[in-house]
């Protein structure tokens, strides 16, 4: 089959074992070290692509994708709720209100975040359960749920007693103003093993209206849970076509904005760092072929005699470098999905466990996986250049003067 013969003779290079044993050493330690920190680059991305799409999962399914919060009292909140009902983006809508209030017990004292749960809405909360019964915390009045992870702080169990304060509501007293507080009973612990465990806690809706005095619906916000979390662009234009200016809407990416941009920091600063194993991998290359046209003067001096253009020659080293890269990357490419796949497996095998017996999620995103290969072949090639250079300038004249 034909080729050029430029293809040919780098292809003959970059496969010959014969020659210095250096450069043949230093040519598989570009093409190891590139595999290697591309394997390393797809496993720790894939984690924690899995890790950023777990504590999304999770923490989205306890609290409202958008909260829309009346300016002022609804005239009729029922003909507003239909409105948003209708919209192809929203999935269900449900009367919300939430407060900041403090949880007391005999052993300590905690801030969290009280979110109410009403009749006839489907629950948050039943993927999560770990104890209790969704039928109690529902039917009963003054039923909470909170997190393992609060329960273990609160050294409270199911069927205990938690005095919820509630500061943002007060009544005045003999001493003074005091807060809102009522004892609640632990109907549910829940784990969703996220972030929401740290400060989260539920209600049922009515006993949470009647400690903050809410009198009617129409002074409670309005949440909205979506098809799709993510297409939060595709509701705000839908919700743009209602006549509902005296809503105003507050999205989990406020709301949540601070955590998910510190997980995606991380995510580019480990990325960033594994990078520079591949960069550290590319430079042997340039100094792997530095050394070859060194090496090959007198060959390259003949293929010049016989009719090789300096752009020829050229190409002869550009293609040996880039094999080089290529196979690195492939190799890289392979091994990173075999163990970013059986991540968990492995680490079974060698005795790493996770506290709990957690295992280690895994996503693989093709955008990037493309990327970083793509990125890898191409500094490949950039680094080809200048020994490519060096080897168009090699004056066959001078070379072969001694021959």
């Amino acid at each position: 089959m034909f080729q050029p013969v430029s293809l040919f003779v780098g292809l003959r290079y970059a496969k010959s074992s014969k020659g210095n044993a250096f450069i043949s050493f230093i040519s598989f330690f570009s093409i190891a070290g590139i595999a290697l920190g591309l394997m390393s680059l797809i496993t720790v991305s894939s984690v924690m692509n899995g890790f950023e799409q777990t504590l999304k999962s999770a923490m989205l399914d306890m609290i409202p994708h958008v909260q829309l919060k009346p300016e002022r009292k609804l005239e009729v909140p029922g003909q507003i709720k239909k409105q948003l009902a209708e919209l192809s983006s929203v999935k269900r809508i449900q009367p919300y209100l939430t407060s900041d209030v403090i949880l007391q017990t005999n052993e300590e004292l905690l801030g969290v975040r009280l979110q109410g749960v009403f009749k006839g809405g489907v629950s948050l909360l039943e993927a999560h359960i770990e104890s209790g019964s969704i039928k109690q915390f529902q039917s009963g009045k003054y039923q909470l749920a909170i997190s393992r992870y609060l329960a273990n702080s609160l050294k409270v169990q199911v069927g205990s007693q938690i005095r919820v304060i509630m500061p943002e509501v007060t009544s005045y007293s003999p001493m003074g103003r005091l807060p809102a507080q009522r004892l609640f009973t632990v109907a549910i612990i829940y784990n969703s093993k996220s972030e929401a465990d740290t400060q989260l806690a539920f209600s049922d809706g009515q006993s949470l209206a009647k400690l903050m005095r809410k009198k009617s619906e129409a002074e409670l916000d309005i949440s909205v849970s979506l098809h799709d979390a993510f297409s939060l662009d595709d509701f705000y234009k839908e919700f743009a076509s209602l006549q509902t200016s005296n809503l105003k809407a507050i999205d989990w990416q406020v709301q949540q904005g601070a955590l998910f941009a510190a997980v995606a920091m991380e995510k580019r600063v480990m990325s960033l760092l594994l990078g520079l194993i591949v960069l550290v991998a590319i430079f042997n290359i340039i100094s792997g072929l530095s050394m070859m046209v060194k090496e090959k003067q007198g060959e390259v001096a003949i293929l010049q005699t016989i009719g090789f253009t300096p752009a020829m020659i050229s190409k002869v080293f550009m293609i040996q470098g880039l094999y080089n890269g290529v196979i690195g990357t492939l190799l890289g490419l392979f091994a990173g999905l075999l163990l970013a796949n059986y991540i968990n497996e492995v680490m079974s095998l060698i005795g790493v466990s996770l506290l709990g017996g957690l295992t280690l999620p895994v996503k693989f995103e093709l955008t990037g996986l493309i990327i970083m290969a793509a990125l890898s072949i191409l500094l490949s090639f950039v680094a080809t250049l200048y020994p490519a250079k060096q080897a168009a300038k090699v004056m066959p004249a001078e070379v072969l003067r001694y021959e």
